[in-house]
């Protein structure tokens, strides 16, 4: 299996998830949600329940997967031939891993599924057998944070987007809907 993976980064509510879920459904591909997002007080509620909304009234039937914390293993196992699995969001699930002190083993656990799953091959992106889409909160464009845990995540957020950045076949920044692509 070799996949082709493309990062959107963009800020909150600037039309990331809604393009990655139009990239699925263009890609012919079999949907596959695969969401980091915990419920943890009610404005998170209701920016679940607005996402499976979302989904729920597209033409796609995508199933959905949850998984705050285990990434890596997650892509590992739904990532499949015939599949476009997009994973929403990065940023959450960086902010699950920073709260529970599990950043660095799962960063890497992350990043060894990214290579497995054909960030470093040859050929081009459309002869690959699948597609991960993955969707993450650009947090670099404002001051620097005063709060240490807050200055933590926006420099692992950096990184890890930069990681990604390599890897990827496509990278686009998301902005009121519209996608500037930068690789």
């Amino acid at each position: 299996m070799v996949a082709s993976i493309e990062l959107l980064l963009g800020g909150a509510r600037s039309g990331k998830t809604r393009l990655a879920q139009g990239r699925a459904a263009e890609s012919g591909l079999e949907p596959v949600y695969l969401a980091t997002a915990t419920a943890g007080d009610a404005a998170m509620q209701q920016r679940i329940a607005h996402h499976r909304r979302d989904r729920a009234t597209d033409s796609l039937a995508w199933t959905t997967i949850e998984e705050p914390l285990q990434l890596g293993p997650a892509i590992r196992e739904h990532l499949q031939a015939g599949r476009c699995l997009v994973v929403d969001c990065l940023t959450l699930w960086l902010s699950n891993c920073l709260q529970r002190h599990c950043w660095p083993e799962q960063r890497t656990a992350f990043l060894d599924a990214l290579q497995s799953a054909g960030g470093q091959t040859d050929g081009p992106p459309g002869d690959r057998d699948c597609r991960l889409i993955l969707v993450s909160n650009e947090t670099g464009l404002g001051v620097v944070p005063m709060g240490a845990l807050t200055r933590d995540f926006v420099d692992a957020s950096g990184r890890l987007h930069q990681q990604i950045a390599c890897l990827a076949d496509a990278v686009s920044l998301v902005v009121a809907g519209l996608p500037l692509n930068l690789k």
